[in-house]
């Protein structure tokens, strides 16, 4: 009799050490969390900073790789969402705030104070996503003005904006085509190349200002590209998105692109477990991707996936000089992972 006792403690002991080992490995850290807060802005400018934003005014801010978060609420502008943020650093930011009027808040103080740096009130405005190409030169995308794609630039740290022309871009808009602030990355540079992604009734990738058609679900307001990530090496690309009313829908939800002289649609790649809004690669093979639907990661640039949660994210981003990424999401979720 106490044979198979001692058998089935040892066995016991070693299962649940197993266990605790294994569900240590690519798990997800929450690291703070708001209640009413829908948080879509991530940036990251170093293995310490951290910088999120959304709606309510809110921005949580750590420096210390996440240990910590400080909330905030930008005076004056509680009732905005601000989707979408770049930070140089702990002290100096740009946060841009969606829907009319058209606000791009800057501050130098780590968000003690703003000041504005753009307006627009224009009742169409509607500014998706900023993203900066080297520490002075960037851009602001926004849905479509008149038909033509609304595009931002700065060249002086975000302190004077720019209106792109329409000779900017060779390509038209089609009927229904525009973007999705769902996560602030719809807008990337690589190989000195600006690359933008649009969805709705039509989806396409463009490069340079020209456009082509995206093999991705589309024909819908919900349908398209939502997010794109450039592989470090800049020749692998990948773009996401899917239908965000049907999150468990994994049907032509991802394209991967290998640049050869050109980007080229790779054929071999899978597909991750439904909509997904955003896309990062954390090393020039490993890429992870969340949505409403859960979060999915790849070891192979998105050949193979593994659902590591089916807790909702909006946002994914590489933590740097880590083998590891920090997700925000809505109840003001913020979380880490990191990977062996």
């Amino acid at each position: 009799m106490q044979k198979p006792f001692l058998f089935l403690c040892l066995f016991l002991i070693i299962f649940q050490n197993g266990f605790a080992q294994n569900s240590g490995n690519n798990s997800i850290n929450i690291l703070t969390q708001k209640k009413g807060i829908s948080l879509r802005g991530l940036s990251i400018p170093n293995e310490n900073t951290i910088w999120a934003s959304g709606s309510k005014g809110s921005i949580a801010i750590s420096t210390d790789g996440g240990a910590r978060f400080n909330w905030k609420q930008i005076v004056g502008y509680e009732t905005r969402d601000f989707r979408a943020i770049y930070a140089w650093n702990a002290n100096e930011a740009i946060a841009v705030a969606i829907a009319a009027p058209a606000i791009v808040l800057k501050t130098k103080d780590g968000g003690v104070s703003w000041y504005k740096v753009y307006e627009n009130k224009d009742t169409l405005m509607f500014l998706d996503a900023i993203k900066f190409k080297d520490s002075v030169q960037g851009s602001i995308v926004g849905d479509p003005m008149g038909n033509q794609i609304f595009l931002l630039n700065t060249n002086d740290k975000g302190e004077h904006w720019q209106e792109v022309t329409a000779n900017h871009f060779t390509s038209k808009l089609k009927n229904g085509e525009a973007f999705f602030a769902s996560s602030n990355s719809n807008i990337a540079y690589a190989n000195g190349s600006e690359f933008l992604i649009t969805g709705g009734l039509s989806s396409r990738l463009w490069i340079d200002g020209n456009a082509m058609d995206l093999p991705i679900v589309q024909g819908e307001k919900t349908t398209g590209a939502n997010s794109i990530a450039i592989s470090p090496s800049s020749n692998n690309m990948i773009i996401v998105g899917g239908d965000f009313t049907k999150k468990n829908n994994a049907e032509n939800n991802i394209i991967g692109f290998k640049y050869k002289s050109k980007w080229r649609i790779k054929k071999k790649i899978g597909n991750p477990h439904g909509y997904k809004s955003s896309v990062s690669f954390i090393t020039n093979n490993f890429v992870i991707v969340c949505g409403t639907s859960g979060v999915d990661f790849s070891k192979n640039k998105g050949k193979k996936w593994e659902l590591i949660s089916t807790e909702s994210f909006h946002v994914v981003q590489k933590q740097p000089n880590k083998k590891a990424a920090i997700l925000a999401g809505s109840d003001g979720r913020i979380g880490s992972i990191h990977f062996d």
